[in-house]
């Protein structure tokens, strides 16, 4: 659901000013805004809200590198307007909207321009102006905002920002933030499928933390190729509509959830209401595989894993992914993996059997 014109143009409810240094103090202003309290383990820092304003959470992280990892994940009760002072912190912000949609615009311009769900955005501002952040109400918003420092972010060695393309690299050395940046990119569902690996991270602590960071580099990348591709216009054509992709996206994720079903081009067509043409469009377009290579790669991945953390026999996994030859599955095991299904569960046992010794 994007933001109507209509209620961009209604004075917001909520208005918070934001003049932080940094981006744990944007969220404890926020915080003094709407209540609700502040939670951290291991550098990550939650703030939980329950009330009239909203209910919710928004969830920040801070890296060594300059880097920050921003989410909301929060309904508001009524309209929110951020009008935030670049003057003392004003870094890149790459966003994309999982759920919902919110709007942005500069302090110098009139309109506001709505960042659409599933749309690969990025901004950054000059320095002593403002950023103007729309958030409307009664709407569930997954927000997920990487923010790049870049004087920090420039004194890491390893960043090699002279590989970005002109324009890019001209936003990351304009260290004394003097220009105002803004794309607004096509839609990309396989940042969807990324940053939404960021909430399913089950372990805890230190390596949770480092998880994180990793898939970030990632989330931060495909950002990057995103825009790469947008402006050198070698971005995939494709003649699907949002929601067409969305369905697409949900039939993947279904098959994920329950490799074991009869899947093919004609019942998944059947079952979503789109035509085979445009399925196989979808699939090579979100994940570089055609629907029967997506759904043998889906199944061979499971048989995988249960051959890492379960008791069961070749012949009961080759049976639970859906599967009924098993001189087929060892086919297409080997060639994937470049190893027989028999030879690698014989390295998972003598690997566990040496861990048991020790």
């Amino acid at each position: 659901m994007s933001i109507s014109p209509e209620s961009l143009e209604l004075p917001y409810k909520l208005e918070i000013d934001i003049d932080a240094e940094t981006t744990e103090g944007t969220v404890r202003q926020i915080q003094k805004a709407i209540g609700g309290t502040i939670q951290e383990r291991w550098g990550e820092f939650i703030l939980v809200v329950d009330n009239d304003k909203g209910k919710g959470s928004i969830r920040f992280i801070t890296f060594d590198w300059g880097v920050s990892l921003l989410e909301y994940d929060i309904t508001f009760f009524e309209e929110v307007v951020l009008r935030m002072n670049t003057s003392q912190y004003n870094p890149i912000h790459f966003t994309y909207c999982l759920t919902g949609s919110c709007g942005h615009r500069f302090g110098c311009q009139k309109e506001i321009r709505t960042l659409e769900q599933f749309q690969s955005v990025i901004i950054t501002n000059k320095n002593g102006g403002y950023n103007y952040g729309y958030f409307p109400k009664d709407q569930k918003l997954t927000i997920n905002v990487i923010q790049i420092s870049r004087k920090k972010y420039l004194k890491k060695r390893l960043n090699n920002v002279a590989q970005l393309n002109k324009k890019l690299y001209e936003v990351f050395m304009d260290d004394d933030h003097k220009n105002t940046f803004e794309y607004y990119n096509t839609y990309n569902l396989k940042l969807a499928d990324q940053i939404g690996k960021l909430r399913k991270i089950k372990q805890k602590g230190m390596i949770k933390i480092l998880l994180i960071e990793s898939l970030v580099y990632q989330i931060l990348a495909m950002h990057i190729k995103q825009y790469d591709h947008a402006i050198n216009d070698k971005s995939l054509p494709t003649s699907l509509l949002k929601e067409e992709l969305k369905i697409i996206r949900n039939l993947a994720k279904g098959i994920v959830k329950d490799v074991a079903k009869d899947y093919s081009l004609d019942i998944l067509s059947a079952k979503s209401g789109l035509p085979a043409a445009k399925l196989q469009e979808g699939f090579k377009l979100l994940y570089a595989r055609t629907v029967t290579e997506y759904i043998r790669h889906v199944r061979l991945e499971e048989a995988r894993d249960l051959i890492n953390t379960t008791d069961m026999n070749i012949s009961e996994i080759v049976y639970s992914i859906g599967l009924s030859s098993r001189s087929y599955f060892s086919k297409i095991f080997k060639s994937k993996y470049n190893i027989s299904p028999n030879e690698f569960k014989q390295k998972v046992e003598s690997s566990l059997q040496n861990s048991i010794k020790l």
